[in-house]
């Protein structure tokens, strides 16, 4: 046998290895110590989003427009097959409606809801410790739930949940019935 075939054979041989043992070891815990953070601009304004609350990201989405009553409604957007309503971040956070929207979010979770927001200013890596979050979010009303100081200054944090709250609340949807039909 050559010499760079017995190499080869050696290396399969300790990969194999690397890859039985690794069933064996103990399932490794998620990193709860760092939050993944999208870091956006909506309204002109800065702002993050935890990305573990998102399911997407999609810049140039075509979203087409309904007519209604309700300003922050853009319209629907496709994605595999599925119809998602598409709002407006910065109208959902009370900024004056301007540009449309360049940016879509998908929100985790169910029912399917698509938030657009103008500018993505990049992904960053923080630690839990660095987040300011409220003491108790009991009685919080709104989408911002905490805060973290990046290079450029302070962003709000964006919580996905509370901004799917807030829909629901504007559309008059009753949150009961997507348990139900979870069920």
């Amino acid at each position: 046998m050559t010499k760079p075939m017995a190499k080869a054979i050696s290396r399969r041989d300790r990969l194999r290895a690397d890859f039985d043992r690794s069933f064996a070891e103990p399932v490794r815990s998620h990193d709860t110590e760092h939050v993944e953070l999208l870091v956006i601009r909506a309204g002109g304004r800065p702002y993050a989003i935890s990305l573990s609350q998102t399911s997407g990201l999609h810049p140039d989405r075509p979203v087409t427009p309904l007519p209604g009553p309700q300003p922050a409604l853009l319209g629907l957007a496709g994605f595999a097959g599925q119809v998602v309503p598409v709002y407006d971040l910065a109208a959902l956070l009370g900024h004056p409606v301007g540009e449309r929207p360049r940016w879509l979010v998908l929100a985790a979770g169910t029912p399917a809801l698509g938030l657009a927001f103008h500018d993505l200013d990049g992904h960053v890596r923080v630690a839990n410790a660095d987040i300011v979050r409220e003491a108790d979010d009991s009685g919080a009303t709104g989408s911002v739930r905490g805060m973290v100081e990046l290079p450029g200054g302070v962003r709000p944090i964006i919580d996905v949940p509370a901004t799917r709250a807030t829909v629901h609340a504007l559309t008059g949807h009753d949150r009961s019935n997507d348990e139900e039909a979870a069920r």
